[in-house]
């Protein structure tokens, strides 16, 4: 699969944007967070990784995209050894204190769903803090028959996403 494979192919779930709010029903749920830091300095720092890809890159994937930092509509392809997850970024989050992106499942992707990657700023407390967001479901028979599988491989790789900034 190659990324000019993926312009025009159509996400793989209705819900688009949900990981903005309430997570949708029918779907498995992750929110997850770590302290990574203090201070604005290290705040821009790594707002400005997480969007050149740096949670996805520093856990350990390949990542290859049609824009060297997140922007709405930039195709990624995400390689986890012999796995190739294509995904579409869907929302951009940049505001002074959360800066992130999040992006959808396109066909060929083992799952189907939504995942956020954000960096935010506490004010009152100085901290840094890293968050991911993600509904998922079993998008492939082999996803569906490897189940605990996968479901130990995503617990995994959201916590590496956590301390990769």
């Amino acid at each position: 699969m190659k990324l000019s494979d993926l312009a025009g192919k159509p996400l793989t779930y209705p819900e688009i944007g949900a990981t903005a709010g309430p997570l949708p029903a029918g779907y498995h749920h992750v929110r997850k967070s770590a302290v990574i830091g203090r201070g604005r300095d290290r705040f821009d720092e790594a707002a400005a990784a997480g969007m050149a890809w740096g949670m996805l890159r520093g856990a350990g994937l390949r990542v290859h995209a049609t824009a060297p930092v997140a922007e709405v509509g930039a195709e990624v392809l995400v390689h986890l050894g012999p796995v190739v997850a294509p995904c579409r970024v869907v929302y951009v989050v940049d505001e002074p204190d959360r800066r992130g992106f999040a992006y959808g499942t396109l066909p060929g992707h083992a799952e189907s769903g939504e995942e956020l990657f954000l960096v935010r700023f506490d004010a009152a407390t100085g901290d840094v803090h890293a968050e991911v967001a993600a509904f998922s479901r079993h998008a492939t028979w082999w996803s569906r028959l490897g189940a605990p599988v996968s479901s130990l491989m995503q617990r995994l790789i959201t916590d590496r996403y956590l301390h990769a900034l």
